[in-house]
This record gives C-alpha cells, structure tokens and sequence, in this order.
C-alpha cells in the first residue's frame, strides 16, 4: 500500500506564476465560450502508482475483462458506414465487432463471430447485401436475423428464432460510432459527462478524416496514451516547441470519472524560456513547424499570437462556409485544448483542423499498442462530405517520419520525438528498482484521474 502524503494548502494549489491561460483569455476581443473560461483547479492526491499497472499481464487480463468491456469506447466514424450495407470491424484485444449500417438506416454491431463454427463473418470494411460465413455459407441478414445455411435439413436443432446474431450498444455522437459490450452499461449521454455541452459547438459531426495515421508501439497501451495527457514532457522531449507554446502554465481540468483536458496555449514562449525569444521568433518557430518556408514580418505592435489567429481565420472559413471573423476567439484558431473521454478517445477542441487520438492495446499484446491520429477537417453545413482519408499504417521499427508526406516533416518529426521516449519508458519501468512512478499534483493530474476511474472498474 502507498504511504498517503500529505500536503499543504499552498503546496497543492501551487502554478507557475507567469501568465495563465484564464489570463490570456482576458485578452481576447470576442465573447470566450463558457467551456474554455472552465478551471476546475482540481487535486486527487499525490500518491505514487505501482508500476505494474503497465507491465503485469495479469493487470493487463483484468483490463480486458473489467473495463474493456464494461465501457463506451470509438469504433469509426460514421462515414465508414454511410449506405445501406456498408460493415466496418473493431477490434479490441480479443474482442471484434461487426457494424453495419441496416437497410432503415439503423447502425447495429454484432460480435463478429458465426453461430455455427465461430468464424469471423468479416474483416476491414466493405459492403454486402447480407453477413455471410465464408466458411460454410451460414448467413444472416443485416439486422442480424438468421437467414439460412446450406443442407439445413441437418440442423434441425437450431430454430431461426434462437439464432439471432448477438448485439453490442451502439450510439453516436460528433460524428463518430461508439460501441459498449455491457447490456447494462449507461447510456452514452450519462457517460459523457460535459463533453458534449464543451464540444458541441465546434461541430465534430461536420468534419471528414483529411488525415489518418496508425502506428504501433513497443510499450503498453497506458505509457502511451499517458504522452498525450500532459504537456509537461514537451520542455525535455520537444524543444523546438518553446519558442510558441506556453506549456509550463498549460491548464489542466478534470470533471467526475470518465472527462478531462489540457489547454497549452500556442503564439506565446514557454514562460521558462520567455526571455530567449522575441515574438517575430515565436512566430518564425511556428512557421518552420508547419512548413512555411516564406516567414511572414509581424506588424509593429501585434504579437505572434494576433498573427497566427489572423493567419488561421481565412482557412478556417472556407473550410467551414462560415465567417467566424466576429465570434471566434484567437484561442479556438490555434490552441491545444486536448480532452479525453475515458478510456482512450481524445478529441481536440476549436474551429479549424483538429486532432483525434486514440490508443488500444495491439491486439492480445500487453507490451505493445496501436496509436492512431485522426485530423478532423470541417466542409460547409449542407455539402456532401468529402471521402476521409485512407489509413497510413506505421510498423513498430518505422518512424512517424516516413510518413512525412502525409503528415508533413515538422509535424512528423514532434511524433518521432514522442515515439523515441515511450520504448525507453517500458524498459525502464521494467528495470525499475522503485517499482512505483511520481505524478506531479496539477501537471499530470489527468493521469491520476485516469487510474483513479481505472481502479473503479477493476475494484483494486
């Protein structure tokens, strides 16, 4: 058992004392969004976490068991079944699952798995009029009704009515299909907690997949998805961030079991390092990472921040057919305000391109996992999507870089440094002598709060 710390007041409400995100907001021109104006400035504890929640294949079992299956976690994205008869299967560890858009429009997920010998019914994504077995033709229709095998005659023991394909939950929100395995699980809207009310307004249902990536890693699913709820590594792991990026005062909110967010507001330096940069550096630094070989000359009294915002707003509009010159905060145009429902779906907050992540154990794997980013781009209310983008897959020997020409080689190359960093972490925890890992109180909160929700599922 952990030795419970104890803290004082000043201790856990300890920042950074340069300026805040909340202060940054004071500075916008447009009504901010209630969301963005939430801190919730909470505390969970500063007790250290045993590390064999990350390389025990028994903790690893339990997960499978107690959690995978107990919670409402992204399959695709609903253009992935747009006509009647289009399937897509989701695999999680040992578990797959069939979607299928039905002939009335409907979504359902079946297990994938035939109710004669056990065969997977289908693998990847397609279209068919019916769920057919390629092994001995049993099939059912698409509301997954039997609908008849060769040489029934010799089955007289199974009843049509007894042989209905079993259903996983299935709901919908922002675009994407969500699947739970639970038959007694809350619905989607409880479990969401204000993620909808935050998000909702920056129409995720109106977005295409412009971008798709999907790499695995060496290490367990959790020491990855940990990267990407905290910014906090980003000082030691991404210098080339600092001139742009203000991670040492990044805001960090959770709200109940299931929601939280980082904010790390961009066109500023990292305070650490505020006095290194001028803001036609910070500016220079933004540019070089996305690409822009012409640096655009900041204008005699107008920050990076004002620039890059101005930069964004003309993209943002097109994109969307809408102008969001007078309602949109300098905020939205450009920062990471990162959330995560638990347990693995990370969608970004704003109006222009955002990011989705999501990290799953590679298959039966507990050493091993697949991380994928979505870039979700908006098309005008009214205009057919365009298609999403296909999948980039990325081995675990491959780098994030070989896949520049997808993602671009600034953006790529922040993946690389990521990916260099979480192998190691397996290892060393491995070869941990400690046995236990150190979260900060405020700055990897999220984590806390992750393992806190985990902890309810499993009862440890």
């Amino acid at each position: 058992m952990n030795k419970k710390v104890e803290l004082t007041a000043e201790q856990i409400a300890a920042r950074d004392p340069a300026e805040s995100f909340q202060d940054l907001l004071d500075k916008e021109k447009v009504e901010v969004p209630a969301a963005l104006r939430d801190s919730t400035e909470t505390y969970l504890g500063s007790e250290d976490l045993p590390i064999e929640r990350y390389t025990s294949r028994e903790f690893f079992d339990l997960e499978v068991e107690k959690m995978w299956r107990k919670t409402w976690q992204i399959a695709c994205r609903e253009n992935r079944l747009k006509e009647s008869g289009d399937y897509y299967v989701y695999d999680i560890v040992n578990d797959s699952i069939l979607l299928t858009r039905t002939e009335s429009g409907e979504i359902k997920g079946y297990y994938n798995s035939c109710l004669h010998r056990g065969r997977a019914l289908k693998r990847g994504s397609g279209n068919s009029d019916n769920l057919r077995c390629p092994y001995h033709g049993w099939a059912w229709n698409l509301d997954g009704e039997f609908d008849g095998a060769p040489c029934q005659w010799d089955f007289p023991h199974v009843k049509d009515e007894d042989n209905k394909l079993p259903e996983v939950k299935i709901a919908t929100w922002g675009g994407w299909v969500f699947i739970n395995m639970d038959d007694n699980c809350e619905s989607l809207e409880d479990y969401m907690d204000v993620l909808p009310e935050h998000m909702n307004q920056w129409r995720h249902e109106q977005r295409f997949v412009s971008m798709h990536i999907e790499k695995v890693i060496s290490c367990n699913w959790k020491v990855a998805l940990e990267a990407f709820i905290e910014s906090y590594h980003a000082i030691a792991t991404h210098p080339q961030l600092m001139p742009f990026q203000a991670i040492d005062n990044s805001q960090y909110d959770v709200w109940g079991d299931n929601v939280s967010r980082t904010i790390t507001a961009y066109g500023v330096p990292n305070p650490t390092h505020a006095d290194l940069y001028t803001e036609q550096e910070s500016l220079d630094a933004m540019m070089g990472l996305i690409g822009v070989e012409d640096r655009p000359q900041l204008p005699e009294g107008m920050t990076a921040r004002e620039m890059y915002a101005q930069m964004n707003l003309p993209v943002a509009n097109e994109q969307a057919g809408e102008d969001f010159s007078e309602r949109a905060t300098m905020s939205e145009m450009m920062d990471s305000t990162l959330y995560m429902l638990f347990p693995n779906f990370a969608p970004w907050a704003g109006h222009g391109t955002v990011i989705t992540y999501r990290h799953r154990p590679n298959g039966d794997d507990h050493e091993s996992c697949i991380m994928e980013i979505f870039l979700l781009t908006r098309f005008p209310d009214g205009a057919e999507s365009p298609p999403d983008a296909p999948v980039t897959r990325l081995t675990a020997e491959q780098r994030f870089s070989d896949a520049a020409d997808v993602m671009g080689e600034g953006f790529a190359n922040v993946f690389n440094q990521d990916d260099a960093n979480l192998p190691q972490v397996q290892k060393g925890l491995k070869a941990s002598k400690k046995g236990k890992v150190s979260l900060a109180n405020y700055q990897e909160v999220r984590i806390r709060q992750f393992h806190q929700t985990l902890d309810k599922y499993l009862n440890v």
